[in-house]
């Protein structure tokens, strides 16, 4: 079950929330507002005893490439 990030489009705070299914209900806990937007994450990874954080791919976003039009 996924952890997801959100920013509160009426307070403008971020936060995280374990969503276990499309249909559940998010809101923002610091003032309550269901007027939120959920947030591109990244993650990272360990290599080489190093870390490196996760990039977008060149070209795309969530779309894949400007199909959608958001670009």
């Amino acid at each position: 079950m996924p952890i997801y990030e959100y920013r509160c489009r009426a307070c403008d705070k971020d936060f995280e929330k374990y969503v276990p299914g499309a249909a559940t209900k998010v809101a923002c806990p610091a003032c309550a507002s269901a007027d939120i937007t959920r947030k591109l994450s990244v993650f990272g990874l360990k290599s080489d005893g190093g870390f490196v954080a996760s990039s977008m791919p060149s070209g795309g976003g969530c779309c894949g490439g400007g199909g959608c039009g958001c670009h």
